[in-house]
């Protein structure tokens, strides 16, 4: 996938902040929630929203917004694989394109809090059974009407395999969903799940007709109508004259491109030709920040990028292999020789520092080239030469390598690093090389993050790590509804990655977007580039 951000969305930019802090428009929060859930009781149907409807910071800045303009993006990733279907959204460009056409049922805010989109509201008494109150007065493109069927067949085409959602192993958990009146639909689970209105708030999971099986075209309810989609080339959208949400947008038209290549992406953020880019590199940020009229957006975040050891073949089936390669990065050097001081570092733990999750009593791993000798020896990999692959891809990997094999050469291990290009490494390298590297946008939960990359059974299981208790203790993760006991679950599936996965996180990486102060109204989003992929809705150019 061409920076396939393993879903890089990630990210999905981005998150994982405390997702019980309040959010900013006052209603029923995340807090809130999970007060309610330590009592042992979910809001019933009957009672007030467990999550409603409240005013946003967005309509607010509706007062102010300037209306008019067309605004230019160019993201880090194109290819001929790019769609207008939201399930098969795998890369920042697909989802800032999908989020111009389409809405979904939530969206979260600054604080990664879910808010009502499509959905006025979402009840549960058990966090298993949940009734979902539908916006009414919704139209899509085409005029006609969002009912309930809209959203059943949104969500159950994930589940079929033709569709090729990159979203199933998320979706697996839906048992049925079903209308239950004129703006009501019943989305029931195979197990409780406390985090659903976080996790239909994912890309993949935005709101298409019924029936549509065609997505040459984007038939949505978004502010913005398809006027041009080229896969590889570029997507234009003209504003929604009929959107529902009044005021919205203020642009005119946008124009979605994707430059790999990051100097020539920051060349067109300076040179005027585009007015906001994702994944700048850290050593671009002085040349940024010193030309007037530009500007970098620093959000510390949970992406990463990892080196990954495939566990079903050799010499990563040897799990001292795989300990020796870890006790080989540098985590301090990496930090900042990669990433120039802008990241944070971390412990071979998916789940970071800002995450309520995050597991801070586990030991820190520490660079050891004694250890490391010691644990490749055992695996009789001494004397050897292992290819290794990285890829201007994968931020900072390429620096990685080459930092952990001076590493590896000073104890007598042969590390042979092979630098491959952008163009096609996510779909011909990545997860497919015996050792090689990653790099995973943070998601919105934790359960959404370990589902997707760790499980046995998940698509972007990057080292091929089997454990059926990891499997099992994810499961009974997200349906706990006691904190203590769920934080505690959440330890403990963080060490058992870090003692036995194949996957070495040194550092969190601080997310850098470049962009011209012309653009207003950003809202950050600690979650994805582009306010969390959204901005085309809601930002404004100030001439």
């Amino acid at each position: 996938m061409s920076k396939q951000e393993n879903g890089r969305l990630p990210a999905e930019g981005s998150i994982i902040t405390d997702l019980s802090l309040e959010n900013a428009q006052g209603g029923f929060t995340r807090r809130d929630m999970m007060r309610t859930l330590l009592a042992g009781s979910l809001m019933t149907v009957g009672g007030s929203g467990l999550l409603t409807a409240s005013g946003s910071a967005m309509a607010q800045a509706a007062q102010t917004g300037k209306r008019g303009g067309k605004m230019r993006i160019a993201t880090q990733t194109s290819s001929t694989a790019d769609t207008l279907d939201p399930a098969k959204t795998a890369h920042s460009t697909d989802y800032t394109r999908a989020h111009m056409f389409y809405n979904g049922l939530t969206k979260l805010d600054g604080k990664l809090a879910p808010q009502m989109v499509l959905a006025e509201e979402m009840l549960t008494n058990d966090a298993i059974t949940w009734t979902v109150k539908l916006k009414k007065g919704v139209t899509f493109h085409d005029g006609k009407p969002f009912t309930p069927a809209d959203v059943v067949f949104s969500l159950m085409r994930h589940k079929d395999p033709a569709t090729a959602s990159k979203v199933k192993v998320l979706a697996d958990q839906i048992e049925s969903v079903k209308a239950t009146g004129p703006n009501e639909v019943q989305i029931k689970l195979t197990s409780a799940n406390a985090d659903l209105p976080v996790i239909l708030a994912t890309a993949q999971f935005l709101i298409v007709r019924d029936g549509t099986t065609n997505f040459s075209s984007a038939n949505g309810t978004g502010a913005f109508k398809l006027k041009e989609f080229t896969p590889g080339v570029r997507t234009i959208g003209v504003r929604n004259e009929n959107y529902w949400k009044s005021g919205l947008p203020y642009l005119d038209e946008v124009e979605l491109f994707g430059i790999p290549d990051e100097a020539a992406r920051v060349n067109a953020l300076l040179s005027g030709d585009v007015h906001w880019i994702n994944d700048v590199n850290a050593r671009s940020t002085g040349r940024v920040k010193g030309t007037a009229g530009y500007t970098v957006m620093e959000t510390k975040s949970g992406q990463y990028t990892d080196l990954v050891i495939r566990q079903d073949v050799a010499p990563g089936n040897s799990m001292d292999f795989t300990l020796g390669m870890k006790y080989l990065l540098d985590r301090e050097q990496i930090k900042m020789a990669a990433f120039r001081g802008y990241a944070v570092t971390a412990n071979d733990q998916p789940i970071d520092p800002t995450n309520r999750f995050y597991f801070a009593g586990l030991p820190q791993r520490a660079f050891d080239p004694d250890k490391a000798k010691f644990h490749l020896e055992k695996a009789g990999v001494m004397g050897s030469t292992i290819p290794v692959v990285a890829s201007v891809a994968a931020t900072g990997s390429v620096d990685m390598a080459v930092l952990m094999q001076q590493s590896a050469a000073k104890i007598g291990l042969k590390l042979d690093v092979k630098r491959v290009p952008a163009d096609g490494y996510w779909s011909n390298q990545w997860m497919k090389v015996p050792v090689g590297f990653g790099n995973i946008n943070p998601r919105p939960s934790a359960d959404i993050l370990l589902t997707q990359f760790f499980k046995s059974d998940a698509q972007w299981n990057e080292s091929g790590w089997k454990n059926a208790q990891f499997d099992q203790l994810v499961v009974a993760a997200r349906g706990e509804t006691d904190f203590t006991k769920r934080k505690s679950m959440y330890a403990d599936l963080q060490t058992m990655i870090h003692e036995k996965c194949g996957i070495g996180i040194p550092v969190f990486i601080i997310n850098l977007e470049g962009m011209s102060t012309k653009v207003k109204g950003i809202d950050p989003v600690p979650l994805g580039a582009f306010m969390n992929y959204t901005c085309a809705e809601y930002v404004w150019l100030d001439a």
